[in-house]
């Protein structure tokens, strides 16, 4: 794995501090907290993106966010557990994995 593919689960990470900041803040701290977190988040991904194909980058840094802010809710939040909900997280993982994968890292370098 690469330093840049590091910085895509880096800015997923930040992602779910984000989601889960913008449906639970209530003071000045949490809105801080949640401001900071985008801004870690979107800088990690458009470094990224500088070296990586866009796409691809996009598509694994909101799979992984989604995953994470769906298993977050259910784990910290109290959010009932279904199982189709967790299939369909398995399923997008595979999805992400597989695109990962399928990329050519030397893609996003020629634009």
């Amino acid at each position: 794995m690469t330093k840049e593919w590091i910085k895509v689960f880096f800015a997923a990470f930040f992602e779910v501090f984000w989601v889960i900041g913008l449906k639970h803040a209530d003071g000045p701290w949490e809105w801080t907290g949640t401001a900071i977190a985008i801004a870690i988040s979107f800088y990690a991904l458009i470094a990224a993106g500088n070296k990586l194909p866009v796409g691809t980058v996009y598509a694994v840094f909101v799979g992984l966010g989604t995953a994470g802010t769906v298993l977050s809710e259910i784990l910290f939040f109290g959010e009932p557990i279904k199982a189709a909900k967790l299939v369909l997280i398995l399923v997008l993982l595979i999805g992400v994995i597989g695109l990962k994968l399928v990329t050519d890292e030397t893609e996003g370098e020629r634009s």
